[in-house]
């Protein structure tokens, strides 16, 4: 199906919600709705609607705890079970991972925390990933809360490759309908000489697949640019120059600023975005202050994507669809 504004506007209104558009192409914020209370049906379906036609929505002032946090995201799908999670997730939800910043990686692998930042993001658009996508089945949706946030800094961005893709020239679209990728766990690291901790512990877990680089969401049947900075090692079928070439200018076109939106988190704060269909950048200015940053994740379990010609993402390593 595909969800177009009378459809988004149709839901809205019979749910009594309201949703606010905050930038051109993506995000919206939705008030009137408790995320906490009960919600019926017609809220659901609203919030379901304003998720695919906005790509991410954004809650103000929500009351949520960890068990609320799963209740909500069951609403919408299947929740993801970690197998490995961050040392401060809460051992009782194992659907919930929680970073908290220093607390995470302060010490890990022979590194303090600002230097594994320093040498996991050393580009720009290096740092830009749909979660989980080096996995044949990427999670469908994320929904983050937040708990405690620095009094300034810490936004995340997010882009819509939905509108990447249609904003591509007619030749260019019909050329990347065709193509294939590999995605690879921790394409975005720079290792040092001598450093063997961190990539052992990669290589430990290694996972990859082969995506189409333009798949077909599921529900709205919309052309995604299928591309991100973290996962995506080498486009098949191409040399290394021509891949890493046209790599950097899909991903160029992906993170173009009128196709993204920047949210200012708040305690209280939830954000709720479609991660089959766009990719996201977590906030590299607050590693060097001393104020804590607490968010708590749910993720819902996704499907294999399918590309234009109808052929399915084929995993090579450290994953099977429905495996965590």
């Amino acid at each position: 199906m595909t969800t177009d504004n009378r459809t988004t506007d149709e839901a809205a209104r019979e749910a009594g919600v309201e949703v606010r558009p905050v930038a051109g192409y993506i995000g919206a914020e939705i008030a009137g709705v408790d995320l906490a209370a009960g919600l019926d049906d017609a809220v659901v379906a609203a919030i379901r609607a304003a998720v695919l036609r906005w790509k991410v929505v954004f809650f103000r002032g929500q009351r949520l705890d960890h068990a609320g946090h799963v209740a909500f995201a069951r609403r919408f799908g299947q929740t993801v079970v970690l197998p490995r999670r961050g040392k401060a997730s809460p051992p009782d939800f194992p659907e919930i991972e929680t970073t908290a910043d220093r607390l995470e990686l302060g010490g890990r692998f022979g590194m303090e925390h600002d230097e594994w930042l320093r040498r996991r993001r050393h580009t720009l658009l290096r740092g830009w990933h749909c979660d989980h996508g080096a996995r044949v089945d990427p999670p469908a949706a994320t929904i983050l809360r937040a708990e405690t946030v620095p009094p300034y800094g810490g936004d995340t961005t997010w882009s819509n490759l939905a509108a990447a893709y249609a904003g591509l020239s007619a030749p260019l679209r019909q050329f990347v309908d065709g193509l294939r990728a590999e995605h690879r766990l921790g394409v975005g690291y720079q290792p040092r000489p001598g450093d063997d901790a961190y990539v052992r512990h990669l290589l430990d877990r290694q996972v990859a697949s082969v995506h189409p680089l333009v798949r077909v969401h599921p529900e709205t049947g919309e052309r995604i640019l299928y591309v991100n900075g973290y996962y995506v090692e080498q486009i098949a079928g191409l040399s290394r120059p021509e891949s890493a070439a046209v790599l950097e200018m899909l991903l160029e076109q992906a993170v173009r600023p009128e196709y993204t939106v920047r949210f200012r988190w708040e305690p209280g704060s939830v954000a709720f975005w479609d991660n089959r269909a766009t990719m996201h950048l977590a906030p590299g200015d607050t590693a060097h202050l001393d104020h804590p940053r607490i968010m708590h994740r749910v993720m819902l379990a996704g499907d294999v994507p399918v590309g234009v010609d109808g052929a399915a993402s084929e995993p090579i390593t450290g994953t099977a669809p429905g495996r965590w």
